[in-house]
């Protein structure tokens, strides 16, 4: 095995996928600018053929669900023993598909802190902005007023917000924020009960 290149971001590594066609892609979930699962998506569609990874800290068990529903070849934890790690990269080369039988100890439908955590610090500052005024039952027009910013960016972040917490709607996302403390909690939002948004 050679590593052959390192990407420290979603948009460089789609560009060193494009340009040098790695036989094997670890893929942190992680990544500082988008959402690991989003990016091995992206990676997928553009080169069906790619030998994917996720290499994670991240063992609950709908991230597993999610990486093989998306198509990557092997689900790996950063504290794999080296031997291991090894024989798991040999048997993706040779077309087999590695993922944990079930996530360890981790509840299902639950996602513990720490999961949450690193899920949430995939939020970029401008993002976690969009969710603190989504708490507060910001719409669209009032987040794009208060940010100073278009309707049309406003549903840009709200979008990555919803990939990388891997949540389908904007209440999920502000019941997550709230329930973990993500971003401060207005004093008229009661931690157990999220409020209705106007549309975005």
């Amino acid at each position: 095995m050679k590593p052959v290149g390192l990407a420290t971001t979603g948009w460089s590594a789609l560009e060193y996928v494009e340009r040098d066609r790695p036989d094997v892609i670890l893929l942190d979930l992680g990544l500082p600018d988008r959402s690991g699962l989003a990016v091995g998506r992206e990676i997928l569609e553009n080169w069906p053929e790619a030998k994917l990874v996720a290499l994670t800290a991240l063992d609950d068990q709908k991230t597993v669900e999610a990486a093989q529903v998306a198509g990557f070849s092997g689900y790996l934890s950063k504290n794999l023993p080296l031997s291991r790690f090894v024989a798991s990269i040999e048997a993706v080369v040779a077309g087999q598909m590695v993922f944990p039988h079930r996530a360890a100890s981790r509840r299902r439908h639950s996602p513990t802190d720490d999961s949450v955590w690193l899920l949430v610090s995939q939020l970029t500052a401008r993002e976690r902005e969009v969710l603190e005024l989504l708490v507060e039952g910001a719409g669209g027009a009032m987040i794009a007023r208060r940010l100073g910013i278009s309707r049309n960016t406003v549903r840009t972040h709200v979008q990555s917000i919803l990939t990388k917490l891997q949540v389908h709607s904007r209440l999920e996302a502000a019941t997550l924020a709230v329930r973990h403390r993500v971003v401060p909690v207005p004093s008229n939002v009661d931690v157990d009960v999220a409020v209705p948004f106007d549309r975005v």
